[in-house]
């Protein structure tokens, strides 16, 4: 009976410092959440290269599209969709930003 006691006690306490543990494991000194760690660096190592490899090919359609923006009057328009809003999503941007 006193083993099954002991056994029953140990349980419980493991259940309980497993559950009530794992909560302060997920966050680091500042009180954020380990994500926004994961977030900054793949920001960091994937988005922003992909979207500097988007503004450079948004600025190469931009330069090819003049023949036809200048004539209509919508370069500014295209500017802005082809090469602003990629160049500030990359560059303007705060690391870790989901926008």
């Amino acid at each position: 009976m006193n083993s099954l006691k002991r056994l029953i006690t140990s349980l419980s306490l493991a259940m309980f410092l497993a559950v009530n543990l794992s909560g302060m494991a997920q966050a680091n000194e500042r009180g954020t959440e380990s994500g926004d760690d994961v977030a900054i660096v793949f920001d960091l190592l994937v988005l922003r290269p992909v979207g500097l490899v988007a503004t450079v090919g948004g600025l190469l359609v931009f330069v090819g599209s003049l023949p036809i923006s200048i004539p209509t009057g919508s370069f500014k328009k295209s500017f802005i969709a082809l090469v602003g809003r990629p160049a500030s999503y990359t560059f303007w941007r705060t690391l870790g930003e989901e926008n």
